[in-house]
C-alpha cells in the first residue's frame, strides 16, 4: 500500500511540474507562434521600407562625410561635403544652373573649398556657372585653362569676377578637403586627348578613413590603360562609373583593377546607348550594388570612416 502511494505521489508531482512548465513557457511559445503566422500586408510593408529608409537617412546624417551624386540628365554633377568643407565635381549642362545655386543656397553653402571641372565638354562644365553665382570658391581646378566654348568661357567669366584662375593639377597632386585626403591621378598623358577630349579627363581619388571615392570624368579606354600602368593606387569602395556608363569607358582591365564595391552611374535620357549592357554586367561581377541617377534621383553615400550608407531622393532636379 505505502509503494502505490508513492507511485501516486510522484505522478501528482510531475503534472504539477508539467503544469508549471506550460503556464511559464506559453507566453514564449504563442509569440514564436504568432510570428510565424504574422501576416503583412502590402500597405505594412511599404511602410515599413519607409521607416527603414528614414532611418537610414537619420543615421547618414550623422555622418561627418557625404557626396551627393546630383541627377542632372544626360551630365555629371556632385558635391562632396566633409568637416564643413565642401568640393564641387562638375556642374551638368548650362541648364543645371539653376539648380546648383538653389541647391547650395538652401543648404546654405556660401563657400566652396574647391571646384573640379572635370573636362570641358558642356554636360560637366556648363552649371558650374550657377554655383560660382551664389558661392565663393577657393581653388578652381580643370585640366585645361582655356577652350573654345560658351559654357567654358562662362566658368572663366565668373571665376574671374571673384579674382580666381584655373588651376591645372599636376598627376599625384593631393589636397585635403577636411579629413580626407585627394589624389589627382589623371590626366597622366594629355596626348590622347588629341583624339578624343574625354581622355583629357581629371581622375581623382577621395580617401577618408578606410573607404574611398574614384571619379573619372569621362575618361575612355585609353586614359583607363594610362592609369592602370602607373603605379598610383585605383582600387576604391565607390566608382563613379566614367562616361555614364559608356562601352568606351570601364573596360573589364580596369574594373577588375579598381575592384569597387559600389558603383554609381550619372545618366539620363540619350541616344547613346548609356549605360551600356555590357558595362552593368561587368560592374555586377564586383558590385553589392549599382545606383543609376535616371532611376534613383539624388543619390547620397555616406561613410563613417569606415562603413558606407546610401539613400536615394526621387528628385529631378531638371
Amino acid at each position: 500500500m505505502r509503494k502505490r502511494t508513492y507511485y501516486i505521489l510522484v505522478l501528482l508531482a510531475a503534472v504539477l511540474v508539467l503544469s508549471a512548465v506550460i503556464v511559464v513557457c506559453k507566453p514564449f511559445l504563442k509569440s514564436v507562434y504568432e510570428k510565424k503566422t504574422e501576416q503583412v500586408s502590402p500597405e505594412d510593408q511599404y511602410t515599413r521600407q519607409i521607416d527603414q529608409q528614414a532611418n537610414i537617412k537619420e543615421e547618414a546624417n550623422q555622418a561627418s562625410f557625404e557626396i551627393h551624386f546630383f541627377n542632372v540628365g544626360e551630365a555629371d554633377s556632385a558635391l562632396v561635403m566633409c568637416d564643413g568643407h565642401y568640393m564641387l565635381i562638375d556642374g551638368g549642362n548650362p541648364g543645371n544652373s539653376s539648380f546648383l545655386y538653389s541647391y547650395l543656397e538652401s543648404h546654405g553653402i556660401n563657400y566652396i573649398d574647391y571646384i573640379v571641372c572635370s573636362h570641358a565638354h558642356t554636360d560637366h562644365v556648363g552649371g558650374l556657372a550657377g554655383a560660382l553665382n551664389y558661392a565663393k570658391v577657393g581653388f578652381a581646378y580643370s585640366p585645361v585653362a582655356s577652350y573654345d566654348s560658351r559654357a567654358f568661357n562662362s566658368f572663366i567669366k565668373y571665376l574671374s569676377q571673384q579674382g580666381k584662375n584655373i588651376k591645372v593639377p599636376f598627376s599625384g597632386e593631393t589636397i585635403e578637403l577636411g579629413s580626407a585626403v585627394i589624389t589627382f591621378i589623371g590626366p597622366i598623358d594629355m596626348s590622347l586627348a588629341e583624339t578624343d577630349e574625354n581622355n583629357s579627363s581629371i581622375v581623382l581619388r577621395i580617401e577618408y578613413g578606410s573607404t574611398s571615392f574614384l571619379f573619372t570624368g569621362d575618361a575612355e579606354t585609353e586614359e583607363e590603360s594610362s592609369l592602370v600602368k602607373s603605379d598610383f593606387m585605383l582600387k576604391s569602395t565607390v566608382l563613379k562609373v566614367g562616361h555614364h556608363g559608356s562601352n568606351s569607358s570601364s573596360s573589364q582591365r580596369f574594373i577588375d583593377v579598381v575592384d569597387p564595391q559600389f558603383a554609381v552611374i550619372s545618366v539620363g535620357v540619350n541616344d547613346y546607348d548609356h549605360p551600356n549592357d555590357d558595362v552593368i554586367k561587368r560592374l555586377e561581377k564586383y558590385c553589392d550594388r549599382i545606383y543609376r541617377t535616371d532611376l534613383n534621383g539624388n543619390i547620397v553615400c555616406t561613410s563613417d570612416g569606415e562603413a558606407l550608407a546610401f539613400y536615394v531622393e526621387m528628385d529631378t532636379n531638371l
